[in-house]
């Protein structure tokens, strides 16, 4: 299975790249913002991440809602995260 999970945007690293540091359950990487960055994007946004990459902006709420909804999978909500772990856009 393959999920969207909510990070929010701790760091712009590269603006010129478009990757920013984005937090993920404690979990903290770079992730590629090229194609929501049109809408701009700014530290404290909440944004959908997929495979290091930013796919959408998400308000807050909704991020949390999703991220509930995320744990209660179990083994894939983990699967997903450590996958996360070992992404690393440069």
């Amino acid at each position: 299975m393959c999920l969207g999970i909510p990070g929010q945007i701790v760091e712009i690293v590269d603006p010129q790249l478009n990757i920013a540091k984005v937090e993920v359950g404690g979990v903290r990487r770079d992730v590629q913002f090229g194609l929501i960055a049109p809408e701009g994007v700014e530290t404290g946004d909440w944004v959908l991440i997929h495979v290091g990459f930013a796919m959408s902006k998400i308000d807050e709420n909704e991020a949390r809602s999703t991220m509930d909804f995320l744990q209660g999978l179990g083994e894939e909500y983990e699967d997903e995260l450590e996958q996360l772990k070992t992404t690393d856009i440069t």
